[in-house]
């Protein structure tokens, strides 16, 4: 089923969540672009065709067709994903993850914080992005500098709420790892 007007929906609502979060970390301007590539017919068609309002059309498309160039369009052009941060490494010549810069780690924070927001809905609490981090293999897939920051920044939140995190978010200049 083609649901265009529920998945443009889902995305704005996600989209101005991770503004209005943005905003209050600091990183406003930043914001204001953040997830605009989920417009493009690249990644918007498919979002439409895979649509459930459950989890993310791109778990839809890649078992329709085993891989998602929608998410492979969206990871290449927004820098708040981690996977943005691969690169060749001339030593081992593999593909290895680098340490992220502190203000992509705070909107992938924000971005973590409304994602879990947009599609939780009302079973929402302040551990669930922790949680979904932790159960998630994204350990493995970031560098440890990256993982410890957005585990310290998750953590904050799940123990201290988002108003105290947002306002530590706002006045620091280099992310703490613990």
């Amino acid at each position: 089923m083609f649901h265009p007007i529920r998945h443009f929906i889902t995305i704005t609502k996600h989209r101005h969540e991770v503004v209005r979060l943005c905003f209050r970390a600091g990183i406003g301007f930043q914001g204001l672009f953040h997830d605009l590539s989920k417009y493009t017919p690249t990644e918007f068609i498919p979002g439409a065709k895979y649509y459930t309002g459950k989890e993310s059309p791109n778990n839809g498309e890649r078992r329709d067709t085993g891989m998602s160039l929608a998410w492979m369009h969206h990871k290449g052009r927004n820098k708040h994903h981690f996977e943005f941060w691969y690169d060749y490494e001339m030593a081992t010549k593999k593909i290895v993850p680098m340490d992220m810069p502190d203000r992509y780690i705070k909107e992938m924070f924000c971005d973590r914080v409304a994602a879990s927001k947009t599609y939780n809905k009302a079973n929402y609490t302040q551990e669930s992005p922790l949680l979904y981090l932790t159960k998630s293999t994204a350990h493995e897939k970031m560098t440890e500098q990256t993982y410890k920051k957005l585990l310290y920044l998750l953590s904050m939140l799940a123990e201290k709420g988002e108003k105290e995190t947002l306002k530590f978010i706002r006045h620091c200049k280099d992310l703490p790892t613990e």
